[in-house]
């Protein structure tokens, strides 16, 4: 499925997985390799297509999205499950259309070209999908399931379809690895791609308290996107060393006396720290900026970006404090992101985890 051109044997993809459809407990918690990705897509558009109604094909592909979030992400699976059902489904399949194209270029032991190329495939598959206009149709037709669901979620929540194709310039970026030569740099070519359009996403289907606070919604979401990109960079700065990839800008690594960043050299410990920290710093900014607008959100949504903001916040502070060194990737117990949660809603969490919502 996934990784194959849009021209893929419909026949092909739908042999009988022997691995379960999603949350079997022997798969949760890791990165599943691109055969299970495929085999994955290949029972959901099985199902999808003996389903008896239109509802019941979406709710479908929204489990199998569930798992998808459920598998890669405890914080924001967590934080999600404060949506109303109808938004956080159509917020699953987001997170789905996006994880799969990371997968290619962070996961799959792939080439530079050939990553590039599966990016490319994913772009067409995207762009049939949107000119399908009938979900199903594009499935039955070969499209891979979380193309064709998130192009739905596109028509249904008026989202621009052009952002899509500006998250995956930022994954085809990925393939290919640049430096960034200041914040700014940074924010502009890498950070809108990755992660500001897909707050947009996420905005367009939370909804604004009214008309007029539409253009806050959007602003909200743009300074939650760089504070999250941001304070993932800091958590996984030796891990993306070790692909080829630095995202903390060089004026800042520069003015520490680092030319060319070594997360294993002792002498550049204590300078790393004070970039992580400075950044740290610019991140809790966003964060608040964020924060200072959330009621231009729709009421049923708040609590959710709420929680996500004070969980994430929560990371970005252990980072900035961490003793542990750049090598140590930091997390957030359970019980610090249970804290962060509206306490009025502690049940939907032991329901969730359960696979109950």
């Amino acid at each position: 499925m996934l990784a194959a051109p849009s021209s893929v044997n419909i026949q092909h993809r739908r042999r009988k997985s022997s691995i379960p459809l999603i949350e079997g407990n022997n798969c949760l918690g890791r990165n599943w390799t691109e055969r299970e990705w495929r085999e994955r897509d290949a029972e959901i558009a099985d199902s999808i297509t003996c389903a008896s109604s239109e509802p019941a094909a979406w709710r479908l592909l929204t489990h199998g999205a569930r798992g998808i979030l459920r598998n890669y992400s405890t914080s924001f699976f967590l934080v999600t499950r404060f949506l109303p059902p109808i938004k956080r489904a159509e917020v699953e399949v987001v997170y789905a259309a996006v994880r799969y194209p990371d997968e290619i270029v962070d996961t799959f032991p792939l080439p530079a070209a050939e990553r590039h190329k599966r990016i490319l495939h994913w772009r067409e598959d995207y762009s049939n999908a949107l000119a399908q206009r009938d979900w199903r149709k594009s499935v039955a037709t070969g499209t891979p399931v979380w193309v064709a669901g998130f192009a739905e979620v596109v028509r249904r929540a008026a989202i621009r379809p052009e952002y899509y194709q500006s998250f995956l310039d930022a994954m085809d970026a990925d393939a290919t690895p640049r430096v960034y030569e200041t914040l700014d740099d940074l924010i502009d070519n890498y950070i809108y791609g990755s992660a500001i359009v897909v707050g947009y996403f996420l905005a367009h289907i939370y909804g604004a308290s009214s008309p007029e606070a539409w253009e806050r919604t959007m602003a909200s979401s743009r300074n939650l996107g760089i504070a999250l990109q941001l304070t993932n960079f800091l958590r996984d700065v030796a891990e993306d060393e070790r692909r080829g990839r630095v995202y903390l800008p060089q004026d800042l690594l520069r003015a520490e006396g680092i030319s060319q960043i070594n997360c294993a050299d002792p002498g550049q410990a204590q300078p790393l720290r004070r970039v992580l920290q400075h950044l740290a710093d610019v991140a809790e900014s966003y964060y608040r900026l964020s924060e200072a607008d959330l009621d231009a959100f729709a009421p049923d949504c708040r609590s959710a970006i709420q929680a996500c903001i004070r969980v994430y916040g929560k990371l970005n502070e252990r980072i900035s404090l961490s003793p542990k060194g750049i090598m140590h990737r930091e997390s957030v117990p359970m019980a610090e992101k249970l804290a962060a949660l509206p306490p009025s809603r502690y049940w939907k969490v032991p329901l969730a985890l359960l696979g109950g919502i």
